[in-house]
């Protein structure tokens, strides 16, 4: 077996990373932090975990993906009242639209190919 090459992996942690803003082009995220895998990819894809902080709500948006999530910590409301709480783990159509929102904050691990699109 060949050795890993440095550049070939990617480690980070979720507890001792510092997290930042969620700011993508065309959607403003109030009260989201974000923690990519993989830095060289756009804001908002591949494999990545996000925080909202209490009270945050994500914009109306509609996948242009599959979105994959697992809900790490606390609870995410959707628009329709759909609850998704620690352990779940959630599978969006691309083409799904939606938006979120979490009374007491939750943290989230994603895996999405390309950035949602807002809608109106």
């Amino acid at each position: 077996m060949k050795p890993v090459k440095a550049g070939e992996r990617i480690v980070r942690n979720l507890y001792s990373e510092p997290f930042r803003s969620f700011d993508t082009p065309d959607i403003v995220y109030e009260g989201l932090s974000w923690l990519p895998l993989d830095e060289a990819r756009p804001v908002g894809t591949g494999f990545h975990v996000i925080r909202m902080a209490p009270g945050a709500a994500s914009t109306a948006h509609e996948h242009t993906a599959d979105e994959m999530f697992l809900v790490l910590e606390g609870e995410l409301i959707d628009h329709d009242g759909t609850r998704y709480r620690r352990g779940d783990m959630v599978l969006l159509r691309a083409g799904t639209q939606h938006g979120s929102h979490t009374p007491g904050g939750c943290t989230l691990l994603v895996y999405v190919e390309t950035l949602e699109r807002a809608i109106g």
